[in-house]
């Protein structure tokens, strides 16, 4: 039977063009919500050159290898489209069309697919034939603008922010919602325009509003919540580690400094004028005990400090652990799917796929004969290959 497993999105069936970044992660995001991910991978890799066993944004998918240079591969593409419910590419654009999988070719076969397009600066616009990386994508949207000290550079969210948050999860977003209309009486299926500077651009909404009613500087480090406030911030402790504090309420704060031991001298929240006092005095406060010390201090209060963690560490804090946040599967310790679901869970079911593996399975599963056509070879001696030109979008140009 086909490989769905459990999870809402059992029976979808999801054909995934290979690439790097918020694509890979968004089909990784609809896999473990129970879709059948078929991974197409090309000779010679992604482009990453991560070993592919530990590459846990393809997990719970399968692999066939396609070289869609060549006409059979082309043909072999089609022929998953014409089975699926959803299909996802991340080239450049023009690339899918020239390859001949774009989404006329694919719509023709399947009528009712939802094709979905992941791209940072979308179809169309002057930049839309650029290269371009996360920190590009959320620097013009004025997100990278936002993080940081107001006396310093922007700090780098990593690439969760741009090819993440306002990449994958809005490309899910809208192939759910498009799937959902497909499924309707009356429904068709239709292309997903999914750009990162778009879904980046609409985390801003609530910032913009402040911003519009005066409630905002446009500006680092003069606002509520972008570390502005002195009880809204990351303070240094005794060993060197880092306590969080987001004590915004007034009964929050109240018990913030009376656990921390200022109460009695700190001044008014309310005076503005008195916040590089109370700042200054938080701090002094927060060095003189460890990280693990004031997490034990601050352990299930209402004062809103938490330890800031390492990667490493996240998974064994009690609260994570007690939920189960992270899993450990084939080996590697990772975050479980998200989010739950009462009666139709998602689960980690297959590591990492690898290139190729799958494909009599897949042929089988998915009757799709073609596949079983001799797969690609690859050079002998080939180098890896190092990381595209632009993220996700020329990675079969």
């Amino acid at each position: 039977m086909a490989e769905s497993g459990n999870g809402p999105l059992s029976g979808v069936r999801v054909v995934e063009l290979a690439g790097i970044g918020p694509g890979p992660f968004a089909a990784m995001l609809l896999a473990d919500l129970g879709a059948d991910v078929v991974r197409v991978d090309r000779p010679g890799g992604a482009g990453l050159g991560i070993d592919p066993a530990y590459d846990i944004t393809n997990r719970n998918k399968r692999s066939v290898l396609v070289d869609l240079k060549a006409p059979e591969g082309v043909a072999q593409v089609l022929e998953l489209a014409e089975r699926a419910d959803v299909l996802l590419e991340g080239y450049r654009p023009g690339v899918a069309e020239r390859l001949g999988v774009g989404p006329e070719e694919c719509l023709a076969r399947n009528p009712r697919l939802v094709y979905g397009r992941m791209t940072g600066w979308g179809q169309q616009g002057p930049l839309a034939d650029t290269a371009g990386h996360d920190i590009g994508y959320i620097a013009i949207t004025g997100a990278l603008g936002m993080i940081g000290p107001p006396d310093g550079p922007p700090a780098i969210p990593a690439n969760l922010v741009g090819d993440y948050a306002g990449g994958s999860l809005y490309l899910v977003i809208g192939v759910l919602a498009a799937l959902q209309h497909a499924r309707s009486e009356g429904g068709r299926g239709q292309v997903v325009d999914a750009a990162i500077v778009d879904g980046t651009a609409h985390l801003t909404a609530m910032i913009h509003g402040m911003l519009a009613a005066g409630g905002w500087q446009d500006r680092r480090g003069a606002n509520l919540l972008d570390g502005g406030t002195p009880f809204y911030g990351a303070y240094e402790t005794a060993d060197g580690g880092y306590m969080a504090v987001g004590a915004l309420e007034k009964r929050f704060y109240g018990e913030f400094i009376r656990l921390l031991g200022i109460e009695q001298e700190a001044p008014s929240r309310d005076d503005f004028a008195a916040w590089g006092e109370l700042r200054t005095a938080i701090a002094a406060r927060f060095k003189t005990r460890t990280r693990e010390e004031w997490t034990a201090v601050f352990q299930e209060s209402d004062a809103c400090v938490a330890p800031v963690l390492s990667l490493r560490e996240a998974p064994r804090h009690p609260h994570l652990a007690a939920r189960g946040t992270f899993v450990d599967h084939a080996g590697i310790t990772q975050p479980a799917p998200a989010p739950r679901f009462s009666h139709t869970p998602g689960a980690v079911r297959r590591p990492p796929a690898q290139p190729g593996a799958d494909t009599e399975e897949i042929a089988r599963d998915w009757q799709a004969p073609g596949l079983l056509a001799p797969p690609p070879a690859d050079p002998a001696g080939a180098p890896p290959a190092g990381p595209s030109r632009i993220q996700q979008k020329d990675t079969a140009s």
